[in-house]
């Protein structure tokens, strides 16, 4: 395969909504491929042992063979034939040699002399140089398997010795050419036989891959579904451990891991619970000591000109404080009602533009803030809740943001459905994105250095407006996001689905 066509380094990695084409393997299929994977190279590799075992046995069979007659026929011509030879004599002698062997071509030489048996017979590619050294400076035959035009031939040669016990050579040589391509054909058909084999034992080990695969993977897929259940929050999944392989340990260990996260889980809703209604009560007991000491607090604050300066400054600071408490409270009794499902919504459709502006005319803001507000735009709302969002979005514009300070009330239309839109935002340094993912929590303020004399008289400052605010967006079906102005600043968006008196809200 060329370079070019090898995959990127980067389409191996694992597959990303950014590359669609990429196929993901299920584990099932993972199985069957490693399964036919090894079957294939098993098969290819038994093939491959069989056929040289094969082809060496046959070859050395006919080798040996060859050998053994060659050396057989020519001692027993040898025995009438006369030395020095003439051409004829050496020729009738190649030809009575070849006679015993088949009809095999046997080529005889004495010194410079040579005869082949067939006259028509080219031999001159058959026997190679190496060959005929090899003859010459032995004392046995040799051998050599050469290719002629394409086919494959055996080439014996040996040295033919006295008969009367003296071992020198005579100077004559005998060289038998032997066709293999019988013997070539025989291991090809063996070949054949054997890779034809290799299918069945592929598709059966498919088979058996498919098989082991349902096997492995049934209580694999079993963990996956009560995995998903799990993180769907049903604690209660369990999965029936059978056997005692690893796969059971691991059904028995997912079981004592959900046992215990829905054990600490009862423990946690416990104590959420306890604390809940701990704040829920604590808030409502204060309740009756805090309207005495708010009435107390507002006749000194009305008596204060007429008091020392010193004991004015306290009295104004007492009542600052007890109005902060007071307003906390109610925060935290409106938090509790929202942690216990008991807020209800007290719905009617309302002109949202009339009630942004009330809310802003309730605390005398009218002159601190720019409005662009859309005139006509009625829906379902509850307006004090309304009202209740309207007073966080604004007083936390004011107090941390800078001017202008704009209220913009328009509609957008998302997948079919019409949406309100309130707008607040600022010219202020604006919010870190650290601080922009943290705003709505409970208690939880950007400026952790601003006093307690920064609240206000609706009760700013305990760190809980923006969370009920958004608890009270929620509870209209909308939802309230923070961003960076386009002119720099925050951008804080009261987003509500516009809803007509008798639908669904």
């Amino acid at each position: 395969m060329n370079r070019a066509d090898e995959p990127d380094g980067t389409a191996r990695r694992a597959a990303s909504p950014a590359r669609p084409w990429r196929i993901v393997l299920g584990l099932r299929t993972r199985l069957v491929i490693t399964f036919v994977l090894v079957a294939l190279v098993s098969a290819l590799t038994a093939t491959a042992l069989a056929y040289r075992d094969a082809r060496t046995a046959v070859l050395r069979r006919t080798q040996d063979a060859a050998v053994a007659d060659l050396r057989e026929r020519a001692t027993t011509v040898a025995a009438d034939f006369d030395l020095p030879p003439d051409h004829r004599s050496l020729t009738r002698f190649a030809a009575r040699v070849s006679d015993g062997l088949g009809a095999r071509i046997v080529v005889a030489r004495y010194q410079d002399l040579a005869a082949v048996s067939d006259p028509l017979a080219d031999t001159k590619g058959r026997i190679t140089a190496e060959l005929r050294a090899a003859v010459t400076a032995g004392d046995g035959a040799r051998f050599q398997r050469v290719l002629w035009r394409g086919e494959p031939y055996l080439v014996v040669g040996m040295p033919v010795t006295y008969a009367d016990g003296d071992r020198r050579a005579s100077a004559l040589e005998v060289y038998a050419i032997t066709d293999l391509r019988a013997e070539r054909d025989d291991t090809a058909a063996l070949l054949d036989s054997v890779r034809a084999g290799t299918v069945p034992v592929v598709l059966l080990a498919a088979v058996l891959a498919l098989l082991a695969a349902g096997t492995v993977l049934r209580p694999v897929r079993k963990l996956g579904r009560a995995t998903r259940e799990l993180a769907r929050g049903d604690l209660g999944s369990r999965v029936a451990v059978t056997g005692h392989d690893e796969l059971a340990e691991l059904a028995r260990t997912f079981n004592e891991t959900a046992e215990a996260l829905q054990a600490s889980d009862g423990e946690l809703r416990e104590q959420e619970a306890k604390a809940r209604r701990f704040v829920a009560d604590v808030s409502h007991e204060l309740r009756t000591p805090l309207a005495a000491m708010t009435m107390v607090a507002t006749v000194l604050e009305e008596d204060a000109d007429r008091l020392p300066p010193d004991t004015a400054r306290a009295a104004r600071t007492v009542g600052a404080e007890t109005a902060r408490l007071s307003r906390l409270v109610e925060d935290l009794m409106e938090i509790s009602r929202f942690d216990a499902g008991a807020v209800r919504l007290n719905a009617a459709e309302t002109d949202l533009a009339g009630t942004v502006r009330a809310s802003l005319a309730l605390r005398g803001w009218p002159d601190r803030v720019e409005t662009r507000l859309q005139e006509g735009l009625r829906t379902v709302i509850d307006r004090r809740r309304i009202d209740v969002i309207v007073a966080n979005l604004v007083g936390n514009a004011l107090r941390h943001g800078a001017p202008p300070v704009t209220v913009t009330l328009r509609t957008d239309r998302v997948a079919g459905d019409d949406w309100a839109l309130l707008e607040v935002a600022d010219d202020g340094p604006g919010l870190p994105p650290d601080v922009r993912g943290r705003v709505f929590d409970r208690f939880y303020k950007a400026d952790e250095a601003r006093t307690r004399g920064a609240a206000d008289g609706n009760g700013q400052g305990s760190g809980l407006g923006m969370a009920i605010a958004l608890e009270n967006a929620r509870l209209h079906g909308g939802t309230i996001d923070v961003a960076d102005a386009p002119g720099g600043g925050a951008l804080f968006t009261l987003r509500l689905p516009v809803r007509r008196a008798g639908e669904d809200t």
